[in-house]
């Protein structure tokens, strides 16, 4: 069976995700057949919107499969990652920039890649089982996909929090945090889709009042306003209600972290997406020989012993140099936009 149904029904251009007992995991193939159809999509009269949603109960999209990319990374091989990349970045800047309406129902996990299908389309729908989250300081990576932008826009001081500890959104806080616009029940999505297939109008969509957001606004704000890494980490030891915050901090990767927020305040004040994946793009292509990525996803996924060894023994460690030299730019390898896919 494949990892992704493409077609059209009705008005509707159609992508779900169908390999949930890997939790729709993105592959750079199932990447590329995005993009391609989006591109075919774009012109056609007889497609209205674009609908995108996933097989399963667990998850819309819980990452990029990224064990392949580790594989090859240790072998030497950075090619295979690097590519995988650039091709998703330039999916996700296609999505955001998409001339028409593209509709994404996210359920359980929407971690990652995830993040970078569903939340930068123009109607992004999420259901009382989403677990929206942003975990790549912990595998040695940095909020990837266009996630800088969407922390960037963040209401306070969410941005630098999300970013940092990977803490995990229900459905109130995705939508208060602008990673999703709306609710509705997940018992309601297939007459939903039904009538947007129909119609070709998203006003298709129903108004249902979210949940409450759950997540400690104000001492979030006052702790993750600090200027450094190590300096939120003890103002978020300081605050009883941010525990679970500071456990996080512990085990995120120090560079990552470090390079988490300088890119999520520098990018804070511009929307353009494409900036934000062009700095994400110069981290990822040296993260494997220069950064804590492969170390992350060995401890993380391959071996699972959830016992990193990062190059940097403490937060303390990093210096501004080397956040410099991961963010500067890659010359000839800049990330560009190119119309075309393979």
């Amino acid at each position: 069976m494949s990892d992704i149904h493409i077609r059209t029904e009705g008005r509707a251009g159609r992508i779900t995700l169908t390999r949930p007992r890997a939790l729709n995991a993105l592959s750079h193939r199932m990447c590329r057949e995005i993009d391609a159809a989006l591109i075919d999509w774009r012109d056609d009269d007889a497609v209205a919107l674009v609908i995108i949603d996933a097989e399963g109960e667990k998850a819309f999209c819980a990452g990029g499969d990224v064990a392949e990319v580790q594989r090859a990374g240790t072998a030497g091989d950075y090619a295979l990652g690097r590519d995988f990349w650039r091709d998703e970045y330039r999916m996700n800047a296609r999505l955001a920039e998409y001339p028409k309406p593209v509709i994404a129902f996210m359920q359980g996990f929407v971690m990652g890649g995830g993040v970078g299908l569903g939340c930068h389309v123009s109607h992004r729908v999420v259901g009382e089982t989403v677990q929206m989250a942003m975990p790549e300081c912990g595998i040695g990576l940095i909020p990837d996909v266009g996630g800088t932008l969407l922390l960037s826009a963040a209401p306070g001081r969410l941005g630098e929090f999300l970013g940092l500890t990977g803490a995990r959104m229900g459905a109130g806080d995705a939508i208060r945090a602008g990673f999703a616009d709306r609710y509705l029940p997940e018992a309601d999505w297939a007459e939903t889709i039904a009538a947007l297939v129909e119609t070709g109008l998203p006003e298709a969509l129903p108004v249902r009042p979210a949940p409450a957001p759950e997540l400690a606004q104000g001492a979030i704000d006052t702790a993750f306003a600090a200027q450094t890494v190590p300096q939120i980490i003890a103002a978020v030891d300081a605050a009883p209600e941010l525990a679970e915050a500071g456990k996080a901090l512990a085990r995120g990767a120090p560079l990552s972290m470090a390079c988490t927020l300088e890119m999520v305040r520098a990018q804070r004040g511009d929307d353009d997406i494409r900036n934000a994946l062009r700095r994400e793009f110069r981290f990822t292509w040296r993260s494997m020989d220069q950064g804590d990525f492969l170390e992350g996803v060995r401890a993380q996924i391959i071996d699972k012993d959830r016992s990193p060894r990062w190059q940097h023994s403490r937060p303390e460690a990093v210096t501004t140099a080397e956040v410099a030299a991961m963010l500067a730019p890659l010359g000839d390898n800049e990330l560009t936009f190119e119309e075309e896919t393979a």
